[in-house]
């Protein structure tokens, strides 16, 4: 049985379809890259699969989870215990430290001081940053932010973790930084993880590519090992 399962979900604001049937399966400990144009419903469907937001009708499974028919508490539950969320903005508060941001989900899941700690540096030093655990966020730099909202979305130890273009602020530098990250976090300890991303050069990342338009998947494919197949399998999601 797959991990995640979409199968025929619409999703409306108002009239206007933001998703027209989507079907997608995703594969426990896979890495899953979603790609298309602005506006193609990349966001809308990985807001559906973190719980965010709710289908308008179809069927959508994470796990033992069948999001569609959750209620309110229930999809806070399945939140806070499940899913890691990263997004292009970083979100990080301001007047707290960086191991204090980092410890924020651990607080909602009523973590006790001390080991709220040890699991904050913990998640930081798998992200190479427990040497800046007392710094405020705008003391680091666009990447090093970016790395403790990775620390933050990871403390939970979710079993998937949702990206929403994370190197889209970054330079390329940064960028390979942060795949390194999340190629770590799913070969070393198997989580499932789900990228949107409209920088094709990153799925070369993934096991498997979806590429979405106009709300609709339009096709899967297996992401090639050797360079040469990424290389034309970028020049086709080009041309698509």
């Amino acid at each position: 049985m797959e991990f995640i399962e979409v199968r025929d979900v619409w999703k409306y604001y108002g009239d206007y379809p933001a998703l027209r049937g989507v079907n997608l399966t995703v594969g426990e400990g896979e890495f899953h890259c979603i790609v298309g144009p602005s506006g193609s419903g990349k966001t809308t469907l990985l807001s559906l699969i973190g719980g965010l937001d709710r289908v308008s009708n179809g069927y959508l499974r994470v796990s033992r989870y069948e999001l569609h028919r959750l209620n309110e508490a229930e999809l806070d539950r399945y939140r806070n215990e499940y899913v890691g969320f990263v997004f292009q903005l970083y979100y990080l508060i301001p007047r707290m430290s960086v191991v204090e941001n980092v410890e924020l989900p651990l607080i909602a899941r009523g973590v006790g001081p001390r080991e709220r700690r040890e699991m904050a540096l913990e998640a930081l030093e798998m992200v190479g940053l427990r040497d800046k655990a007392n710094r405020r966020p705008s003391e680091l730099s666009g990447g090093e932010q970016q790395r403790v909202a990775i620390a933050r979305a990871i403390v939970a130890r979710p079993r998937l973790l949702l990206a929403d273009e994370p190197t889209g602020n970054l330079d390329t530098r940064n960028a390979v930084i942060i795949m390194d990250i999340f190629r770590r976090l799913n070969r070393e300890l198997g989580v499932t993880i789900v990228m949107v991303t409209h920088n094709l050069e990153l799925i070369r990342n993934c096991h498997r590519v979806s590429r979405i338009s106009d709300g609709k998947i339009l096709r899967t494919y297996e992401v090639p090992q050797a360079e040469e197949g990424i290389g034309k399998l970028i020049q086709e999601l080009m041309s698509v």
